[in-house]
């Protein structure tokens, strides 16, 4: 008599499969086998995350710390990062006062062309205040070589507040905060 409570275990010829297993563990590209399926229940360890080069949350792989570089910018041009990969930029920009026609702006550039990628316009009327008015950004920008972000305020009253943090190097690879 037969034993039906025997394991069986059959192979699984799915391109889709095996490029996903490629792409998650690049460590078993050599093996060649194919992937194989069975009919037992087995506990399954989830290794995403180390496969993929990450062990922290992305919340906290981007984590502020001795990593980051700060700018106050009013009034002029500053290059706030230039090192290639991926920059979360964020701050905020502040302003006091009658301001008309005034300008503070985050760009890329890489010396002969240039990306805008956050301007605040001040159209006022001039009229004087003393009010404290502000506004926020946060995104990511990429770095190839040759290329850098820059901050510019057109007012030594508008003050642009530039925080940065590298949070993967060019090639994607995820970037953990400093000291972890």
């Amino acid at each position: 008599m037969a034993n039906n409570n025997q394991p069986q275990i059959s192979s699984v010829t799915s391109e889709t499969l095996q490029e996903k297993i490629r792409q998650l563990l690049p460590s078993q590209q050599g093996f060649g086998f194919d992937l194989m399926a069975q009919n037992v229940i087995v506990p399954i360890i989830d290794l995403t995350e180390a496969a993929e080069n990450s062990v922290l949350r992305k919340d906290l792989q981007e984590a502020l710390g001795l990593g980051v570089t700060h700018n106050q910018i009013a009034g002029g041009t500053t290059t706030i990062q230039n090192s290639t990969g991926f920059w979360r930029i964020f701050g905020n920009v502040t302003w006091r006062g009658s301001l008309t026609n005034e300008e503070a702006r985050i760009e890329v550039t890489d010396g002969f062309s240039t990306t805008v990628n956050y301007e605040l316009n001040i159209l006022g009327s001039g009229s004087p205040t003393n009010d404290n008015k502000s506004a926020s950004y946060d995104f990511i920008v990429f770095l190839a070589a040759g290329q850098s972000v820059v901050g510019v305020s057109s007012s030594a009253v508008l003050t642009l507040n530039v925080t940065s943090r590298q949070i993967a190097d060019v090639s994607g690879n995820l970037t953990e905060p400093q000291g972890f």
